[in-house]
C-alpha cells in the first residue's frame, strides 16, 4: 500500500476511487438492462437464488479482505434492490413490443 505524505494526497486517491466505484456501478446497471432481455417473467427477473449467491459471494470476499461483511451486505442490498427495479422496468418495456 502507498504511503501518503499529506491529507490532500489521500483525499485525492479516495476521490479517484469514488469515481471508479460510480463508473463500475454504472457499468453494472448497463449489464442489468441487457439481462432483462433474457428473462421470461418478473419472477425470473427477481432471481432470488441468484441474489442470494451474489450476497454470499460478496460477504465471503469482504471477510477475506478484512472488511465488515455487514457493510458489504448493506451496500449490495441497496444496489441490487435498485437494479432489480430497473430490470423489472426494462423487462416490462421489452414485453410491450
Amino acid at each position: 500500500m502507498k504511503t501518503y505524505s499529506s491529507l490532500e494526497e489521500v483525499r485525492h486517491d479516495i476521490d479517484l476511487l469514488d469515481t471508479k466505484l460510480v463508473d463500475i456501478i454504472a457499468e453494472r446497471m448497463q449489464l442489468i438492462r441487457q439481462v432483462a432481455k433474457f428473462k421470461n417473467s418478473v419472477e425470473e427477473v427477481k432471481a432470488e437464488d441468484r441474489i442470494e449467491f451474489i450476497m454470499q459471494k460478496a460477504r465471503h470476499q469482504a471477510i477475506e479482505l478484512g472488511l465488515s461483511p455487514n457493510l458489504i451486505s448493506e451496500l449490495f442490498t441497496i444496489m441490487i434492490n435498485e437494479m432489480v427495479e430497473t430490470e423489472i422496468s426494462e423487462f416490462r418495456n421489452t414485453q410491450t413490443f
